[in-house]
């Protein structure tokens, strides 16, 4: 492999209403680097890149793409040559086309996901040692995705034999059908994970917490501000990757996942840790049960060329009622 995905490093979502997406997300602690009549630019108080969330206002809610920053500029080239060579097809933005937000590109990845790769972003102050600015639940950085699809097993070989992501943790089946995966580039659990459902769709994007009062401040500052019924599971810890977890859903349903305590995966001979989906200990391991529209919904993506929202292709496996997304 000669290009370097360093990690997860934004989202793009349409809402419907900016006023009523900046009320919630305020009240979660993000930093408003700088907005206009129909965009919001976040970030989180130890980023310093200009923003980790992109909020556009548009008609109906959807997924314009999530974003992964490269080592080096020469690396997009490699990679969309890549993409090239398999015949799927790239749309380069030039710099200056985004805010922020130097030469990039886009791509339905092998599931459909609209994927964006960039190198440059311009930077701001970090706000990490401002703790007179400190709100809500005190976000700190963007960590993952997660995405239904409907081939799972499909999506873990592109990202694992073609993009040099490496597995931290799996769920599989007796005949090892693998029913969700965690792949991570950066030293952690995940910088995505995919699992089966109808798709393409994004489940959720996890943001970064210090730590776990920060994640419990949140739910009370919420419930004070009238959002009891954005909280839609937790607060509880999974039992896949020890992380201390919250799911929230924006004013659009887009879910949020508030999160801190996952562990250490650098080591060249980290294994990755097999979990049977019959196996009770890759549930939950303390917290309420998920309602069922954890299973159902999750947020439509766009096609990066049309703007238009994806057809949902029903996944391979046959659906049961998981309790292991992360």
């Amino acid at each position: 492999m000669t290009f370097d995905i360093i990690r997860s490093a934004r989202a793009v979502l349409h809402v419907t209403d900016l006023d009523a997406s900046r009320t919630f997300y305020e009240a979660l602690g993000f930093v408003e680097t700088e907005s206009d009549d129909t965009h919001i630019f976040y970030r989180g108080l130890e980023e310093h890149n200009h923003h980790s969330l992109l909020l556009k206002k548009g008609d109906e809610a959807s997924v314009e793409a999530i974003s992964y920053k490269m080592m080096r500029e020469e690396d997009l080239d490699t990679l969309a040559s890549l993409f090239d060579g398999k015949g799927y097809k790239v749309k380069w933005m030039e710099a200056g086309s985004q805010k922020a937000i130097g030469r990039s590109f886009r791509v339905q990845d092998v599931s459909g996901i609209p994927v964006e790769f960039f190198a440059k972003m311009d930077t701001v102050d970090r706000m990490l040692q401002r703790y007179d600015q400190y709100r809500g639940a005190r976000v700190q950085r963007i960590d993952h995705f997660n995405c239904m699809v409907a081939d799972v097993q499909k999506a873990y070989d592109f990202y694992t034999e073609e993009l040099g992501f490496r597995c931290s943790e799996y769920t599989s089946s007796d005949d090892e059908a693998i029913w969700a995966a965690w792949l991570h580039r950066k030293p952690s659990v995940h910088d995505v994970a995919f699992m089966n459902g109808d798709g393409p769709r994004l489940h959720h994007i996890g943001f970064w917490l210090s730590d776990q009062l920060s994640l419990i401040h949140a739910c009370d500052v919420l419930a004070s501000m009238g959002y009891v019924d954005s909280i839609e599971r937790g607060p509880g810890r999974h039992g896949l990757s020890n992380a201390f977890f919250l799911y929230l859903r924006d004013p659009d349903g887009h879910r949020i996942e508030l999160y801190n305590g996952d562990y250490l995966t650098s080591d060249p001979d980290f294994k990755p840790i097999r979990w049977d989906i019959n196996d009770p200990m890759r549930q939950t391991f303390w917290g309420h049960e998920a309602p069922d529209r954890w299973f159902n919904e999750a947020s439509l993506v766009q096609n990066v060329h049309t703007g238009k929202t994806l057809p949902l292709q029903e996944p391979t496996l046959k659906k049961k009622k998981p309790t292991f997304i992360i």
